[in-house]
């Protein structure tokens, strides 16, 4: 396999991006890239460590990415499995990128920045649902913002529901749990507590 090595081959191939790719690239948040934000249940947050890349899913509410200003995303960080590996990479390189997604909608938007991760008392109280904040939150500088067009969404038929896969036909997570640790951990238990232990702990 021959790999393209350099920046001038890989434009040889590609050519020059039109200006539709150019121009929405903003260096804000504009009021139209703050109704897709808002409108968005889910994200992917992109960070960088000493041991690599790491994406990591965001889900809450719509809008719970909250704009504080035109530069400025704030992202509670939510009960999970405690590996923080976002948060550290944080610590160490504050890098970041989000892509967000909206149900049913093939726009997607990217931004890019950089991040710190805060306790503060107040701003985590702000984040309160059902009387439980999260343990930090992540204050994101935006530097680049533009959408992203709808060709993947389009080609993958995420929102279709007659193309989504059979659950049946997928390990469960205790299965992979139990492979994982030969059968020490998971199995047909873990995945039986599973919906109501997340359910308990979901905030």
């Amino acid at each position: 396999m021959t790999a393209i090595e350099t920046i001038e081959q890989l434009e040889a191939i590609y050519g020059q991006p039109g200006e539709a790719a150019t121009i929405k690239v903003a260096h804000r948040i504009t009021p139209s890239y703050r109704a897709l934000i808002e409108s968005s249940p889910f994200a992917i947050l992109a960070t960088c460590g000493e041991e690599g890349l790491d994406c990591s899913p965001r889900g809450d509410l719509p809008g719970f990415v909250r704009v504080h200003d035109d530069l400025t995303l704030i992202i509670p960080d939510r009960r999970g499995n405690n590996r923080i590996d976002s948060l550290r990479n944080l610590i160490r390189d504050p890098r970041a990128a989000l892509l967000f997604l909206i149900p049913g909608s093939g726009t997607t938007l990217r931004v890019n920045g950089r991040a710190l991760v805060s306790a503060d008392p107040e701003l985590l109280a702000s984040f309160d649902v059902e009387g439980k904040t999260p343990r930090s939150v992540i204050v994101m500088t935006v530097e680049e913002i533009y959408f992203q067009c709808a060709r993947a969404i389009i080609r993958s038929y995420l929102w279709d529901p007659g193309r989504h896969v059979d659950l049946k036909t997928l390990p469960t997570p205790g299965e992979i749990l139990a492979e994982m640790s030969k059968s020490r951990v998971g199995g047909e238990e873990y995945d039986k507590a599973w919906l109501e232990r997340a359910r308990q702990t979901m905030w």
